[in-house]
């Protein structure tokens, strides 16, 4: 019998296998499936027909809609799902046939969501991904193994990241798109192979980013990818003395001069003006 510790509403006809830690006032809906290494935080919603498997962790106040499946296997050839994880934080909304991986033994053991996400319909997060706070997945978005995805993060519908790729704080992929390349903080990108398009500075302005901060992020840009006077490495040292004294920029030149396994994305030489005030 599921350990509890205060009152929750179980359907009679979901099943909750021994072992697994209920929080108090969790739900859980008809045909639901809980696994005995489960823990569901405080307020958990399994709405109906939802599986949850593996040693899996589901903060607080998470809702889960019908169709659901969250720690099944990594998919991997001949891979060992024993001692592997997932773990996902608070206030989530993951809508109707999500999948979430297990992590790996191959890669580092645990698959990482963070809080406040909303994850439409078929999107799916692959092993050993860590996905930051405040993301949105649209429909059908897809993670491959080893993604890092930061916060604020949006991913357009059917989009996909290719394996071991990196999308840095605030950046946007557009609907359809693929990223086989790293996408820098606060970036747009779109295209069958994703390229920059510009910066996301609606997404700048709401975050409360200030203005002059903003030019000089537009600046370094602009400088980095759009230039042509010299190396790109050349560039990128060059926006670092000039601007690298704004958090903004330095968290961008960071991101590119950082270890990876994949190059970073890099722009589209035309329309950039029009797609920087989209």
């Amino acid at each position: 019998m599921a350990q509890a510790t205060a009152a929750m509403a179980i359907h009679p006809t979901a099943v909750v296998e021994d072992g697994a830690l209920l929080g108090a006032g969790v739900e859980i809906g008809p045909f639901c499936i809980v696994g005995a290494k489960v823990r569901l935080g405080e307020g958990v919603r399994l709405l109906s027909h939802v599986v949850i498997g593996g040693e899996t962790e589901i903060g607080a106040r998470t809702v889960v809609h019908s169709g659901a499946v969250l720690g099944g296997e990594s998919q991997i050839r001949g891979n060992d799902a024993e001692g592997t994880r997932l773990t996902i934080g608070e206030d989530n909304v993951i809508r109707e046939h999500v999948t979430f991986s297990l992590g790996s033994k191959k890669g580092h053991g645990v698959t990482t969501i963070g809080a406040r996400g909303y994850f439409m319909a078929y999107s799916h997060v692959g092993h050993d991904c860590r996905v930051g706070d405040d993301v949105t997945f649209a429909n059908g978005a897809q993670l491959g193994g080893h993604v890092d995805i930061a916060d604020g993060v949006i991913l357009g519908g059917l989009s996909a990241v290719q394996q071991f790729g990196r999308i840095g704080r605030g950046a946007m992929l557009g609907g359809v798109a693929g990223a086989n390349e790293d996408i820098i903080p606060f970036g747009i990108a779109f295209g069958a192979h994703a390229k920059l398009a510009g910066l996301n500075i609606i997404g700048l302005k709401r975050r409360g980013v200030p203005r002059a901060s903003i030019h000089a992020l537009r600046a370094a840009y602009r400088a980095i990818f759009l230039g042509s006077d010299g190396k790109f490495e050349e560039r990128v040292a060059r926006a670092k003395e000039s601007w690298g004294a704004i958090a903004e920029v330095r968290e961008v030149i960071d991101f590119i001069q950082a270890p990876a396994k994949r190059p970073v994305c890099r722009a589209r030489l035309h329309g950039h003006e029009a797609a920087e005030e989209a």
